[in-house]
């Protein structure tokens, strides 16, 4: 299991993120014209730095593990592993051959 206080920060990014995503869309437009090419890169650099979509970090939902996320499910590897072995995800079998 993560960390509480990463779970929380990685919460409070996306927030971020999303708070910010319509302005972060205009001035990323902005940047293709080169009359507003200067206006457009001071604006981007005014916006806090969580409000950047790359500093999010895929996390399992359960327990918040950072590596080995598999995006079709959500989990880790290892909790995908457990769920799958126990039955809980729809449509998932153990392979046999």
């Amino acid at each position: 299991m993560a960390k509480k206080s990463k779970i929380a920060a990685d919460l409070r990014r996306r927030e971020v993120v999303a708070r910010y995503a319509e302005r972060r869309a205009e001035l990323k437009e902005m940047l293709r014209h080169p009359e507003t090419r200067a206006e457009a890169l001071q604006g981007l650099q005014k916006l806090p730095r969580d409000a950047s979509p790359t500093r999010l970090r895929n996390r399992d939902v359960v327990d918040g593990r950072p590596r080995a996320y598999n995006r079709k499910f959500g989990l880790s590897r290892v909790r995908l592993r457990e769920m799958a072995h126990r039955g809980e995800l729809p449509g998932v079998s153990k392979a046999s051959w």
